[in-house]
């Protein structure tokens, strides 16, 4: 029985040898990417003009180029990232009757969204 558990356990190293711990950390998305993901989604661009999301080039709401040097989120925010957030969790709060629906994301699906839009400069 010891013999066979040493064999598993060599067998077992020999794969991990080809493991690259850089590779498996490389292929982990980003808080942008998974942003740019959900973004595509939920569908965001049925509404936005998004560069670098395939097919968003909606017409209703905003385009959404350049939204990292914006000085306001729907005229009545600053545009941080903790006020980006708040708007995308609950827009109707923050501007009663606009047209932005409530997507019914979570803090940290709004976070990823957040980070994919503070990359367009």
């Amino acid at each position: 029985m010891r013999k066979l558990t040493l064999v598993f356990m060599a067998a077992g190293l020999s794969l991990l040898g080809g493991c690259d711990i850089d590779t498996v950390a490389a292929e982990k998305p980003t808080a942008a990417q998974r942003g740019a993901d959900l973004i595509a989604e939920v569908g965001c661009g049925s509404c936005h003009t998004i560069p670098g999301i395939q097919g968003a080039n909606g017409l209703v709401g905003p385009p959404l180029d350049q939204m990292a040097r914006r000085i306001y989120i729907a005229g009545k925010l600053r545009n941080s990232p903790d006020n980006m957030v708040r708007w995308i969790l609950n827009p109707q709060k923050v501007s009663p009757g606009n047209a932005m629906p409530d997507m019914g994301l979570t803090e940290s699906q709004a976070e990823d969204i957040t980070a994919y839009l503070a990359t367009l400069e």
